[in-house]
């Protein structure tokens, strides 16, 4: 217990850390990179960019680009920490693999085989069928309950434990989600603002400038194809982490059933 507080604790600094550190890489990335007087002619960010100079057009964009770069950073920190985590929580072995396993040690009746098998695999999944399987055998002690209740109270163990392990393991993914929808809405608004500013330069200057206004034009569509970007990033990591949650689900619901009708069968 004290183990999952610890890591409770951590995961709860590194959501509160990631947004502030990720906004201050963007801003600095922003100003002295993709602003750097190299990047424009005449050595002025003042200028226009350098021909076939990627890091002056996003410049251009104006300042939703670190705003995005922003929610691109959390996007792939988020991403990378749920890979681990939940790689981390399928255990040394495939939760298919270790269900069946697990069910041919209940088969023989090898409750001391079937924990040790879970101690050595680890996981979520083996997790919740150890606080099972230690649960099975305190209903095998007892004689005051009738055996209805014991499958009873071995259902809610295996509900209780599950409970535990999915919140940690469905972390950041709503983060993931909101960004999806918020980096697409951040694109489109400053492509908007992009094209204001562009229009507005080119009606005070009186004669329209083709060339400028394509300028423009391309500079302000940075903002979409970076949010685009971006959403699409976190729109795939987000199916991805829900697939493999929902497999590990299974196979805890799996292992669970398992548990609990052994012991309907055997008592």
């Amino acid at each position: 217990m004290d183990t999952q507080t610890g890591f409770s604790k951590f995961q709860d600094k590194f959501t509160v850390l990631v947004i502030p550190i990720a906004f201050m890489i963007s801003v600095f990335v922003y100003f002295f990179v993709m602003g750097a007087p190299s990047n424009f002619q005449g050595n002025n960010s003042a200028n226009s960019p350098l021909q076939g100079n990627y890091l002056g057009i996003i410049y251009r964009g104006g300042y939703i680009v670190p705003l995005l770069m922003t929610l691109l950073i959390i996007v792939l920190t988020f991403s990378l920490e749920r890979y681990y985590t939940i790689k981390k929580a399928h255990g040394n072995l495939p939760p298919v693999k270790f269900v069946a396993r697990l069910k041919e040690y209940l088969a023989k009746d090898d409750i001391q085989g079937a924990k040790a098998e879970c101690d050595r695999v680890q996981g979520s999944v083996a997790s919740v069928a150890k606080s099972t399987l230690d649960k099975y055998e305190q209903m095998e002690k007892d004689k005051i309950m009738t055996k209805e209740q014991k499958i009873l109270d071995i259902q809610k163990n295996i509900e209780e434990a599950t409970s535990l392990e999915l919140p940690s393991l469905e972390e950041h993914l709503p983060a993931l989600a909101t960004i999806t929808s918020l980096a697409t809405l951040l694109g489109l608004l400053g492509t908007v603002l992009g094209m204001i500013r562009s229009f507005a330069a080119m009606a005070n200057a009186g004669a329209p400038d083709s060339v400028a206004l394509a300028s423009g034009i391309s500079e302000a569509l940075v903002n979409t194809a970076f949010g685009i970007g971006s959403a699409a990033i976190a729109m795939v990591a987000y199916g991805y982490f829900t697939t493999r949650i929902d497999k590990l689900t299974y196979a805890i619901d799996e292992a669970g059933y398992s548990i609990a009708q052994t012991f309907a069968a055997k008592h």
